[in-house]
């Protein structure tokens, strides 16, 4: 197999420069320790001046109350010398993304418009049902995909987020649903199990669907998810966690083996002429090469099924003979598959509207009754603009100013 470099370029009508950026550089000229795995922060900790076992040790230390007990300052780490925590709060930082507006939806989703240290806004958004709760996490700030059904398509993309940025939506996440475990790192053996436990896990999965394309952000994705499924970090199983693509096949091998989690494709369409018009990606890389690529995927088997995106557009892809072509595609391939029927959710100038439902029940029957899975996304989210394809940052809708001023009026009620 041919090796694929690890900061490949990205297509499409931006092309930034594909350098690493495992941390953004903050003005107080401290590091953000937040998305860093244990052995680098005990490497800063040595450059720092720490000998090389103390360094280990604190590692380990800081790494657990980060992840473990959501702290992200220094003097609540009680097991710490008091001495030791000015000597780390002066050097380093453990940061969340800043949250500049927090919305609610009628059907209890919530969306988070989050800025970056060196101000750039992006999304993430928190949906809860009956028996899971479920995070969609953004990976880039914009998108450089042009998907034409995606409100976050029409962004032009600014740039990769980095490990922190990814991992700090989950932090943040977790912080709003208050699912920290609570009690004292220094005094262990006087807490019981349910002190060190939280109240009934809300954010039971994540997937990575959120702003921006995540094979285009692979290394700063994997070092992210590696934390997050770290039995010593946020200890989420990777069968709790879903990356989709919208077909960059060459990253999708390296994905399986370097990640493992599951996977989902945005087909959308079963044609070359349709998915060329809604998903341009496939002029580059086409349907066949994207089935075989899923067919090869590393660990995908009936028990862990591939799920294929598929919004229901309105005259465009929703025909008898698309949902036909679409089970004769996923047989050929001999792929262990599920169909996720996604209405389309509308947008201002969006070029399409939705499949009637009756429509949309057609096509998911022909491919229910030829074996495969084809289930109706219910959209949430939708009054907030925070459904499926509607993520586009309210910086783009409110000005800079407005969105400054709620920063502040945040900033003034909290202090």
């Amino acid at each position: 197999m041919t090796a694929v470099p690890t900061n490949m370029p990205i297509s499409g009508h931006i092309d930034p420069v594909p350098v690493p950026r495992p941390i953004t550089e903050r003005e107080d000229g401290r590091l953000d320790l937040l998305g860093l795995p244990k052995k680098q922060i005990a490497s800063l900790f040595e450059d720092a001046g720490l000998d090389k076992k103390e360094a280990k040790l604190r590692a380990k230390q800081v790494y657990h109350w980060i992840y473990h007990r959501g702290v992200s300052d220094f003097e609540a780490m009680t097991d710490i010398a008091k001495t030791m925590r000015p000597w780390l709060t002066e050097r380093f930082v453990i940061a969340r993304p800043e949250v500049i507006e927090a919305q609610h939806s009628s059907d209890g989703t919530l969306k988070w418009l989050l800025r970056t240290a060196d101000n750039h806004d992006y999304e993430m958004v928190f949906i809860p049902d009956e028996t899971r709760g479920t995070l969609c996490v953004s990976s880039q700030v914009g998108c450089t995909l042009n998907c034409r059904f995606c409100h976050t398509g029409t962004m032009r993309l600014v740039r990769n987020l980095t490990p922190g940025e990814i991992v700090g939506q989950v932090m943040l996440a977790r912080d709003a649903l208050g699912e920290w475990p609570k009690g004292r790192m220094d005094n262990l053996g006087d807490e019981s199990e349910s002190d060190y436990s939280a109240d009934g896990r809300l954010l039971t999965n994540i997937v990575m669907m959120g702003m921006g394309e995540p094979l285009y952000n692979f290394d700063n994705v994997r070092d992210a998810l590696g934390i997050v499924m770290d039995g010593e970090g946020l200890a989420l199983s990777k069968r709790r966690i879903t990356l989709s693509t919208s077909g960059v096949v060459p990253m999708m091998d390296r994905c399986g083996e370097e990640i493992g989690v599951n996977l989902a494709v945005s087909l959308h369409a079963v044609t070359k002429d349709v998915r060329d018009e809604i998903v341009p990606i496939n002029r580059k890389y086409g349907i066949e090469e994207l089935l075989q690529a899923c067919a090869d995927y590393p660990g995908a088997s009936n028990a862990r099924r591939i799920t294929f995106e598929y919004v229901m557009l309105k005259d465009k892809n929703d025909s008898d003979e698309d949902a036909h072509e679409l089970v004769r595609l996923l047989k050929k391939y001999r792929l262990p598959a599920k169909v996720n029927l996604i209405p389309f959710n509308p947008w201002p100038g969006a070029p399409y509207e939705c499949s009637t439902p009756e429509r949309i029940r057609s096509f998911s029957n022909i491919v229910f009754e030829a074996g495969i899975s084809a289930p109706v996304r219910t959209p949430r989210g939708r009054d907030i603009d925070a459904a499926c394809g509607q993520l586009k940052t309210a910086a783009e809708k409110k000005s800079r100013a407005e969105l400054d001023r709620i920063a502040a009026e945040k900033q003034a009620a909290l202090g």
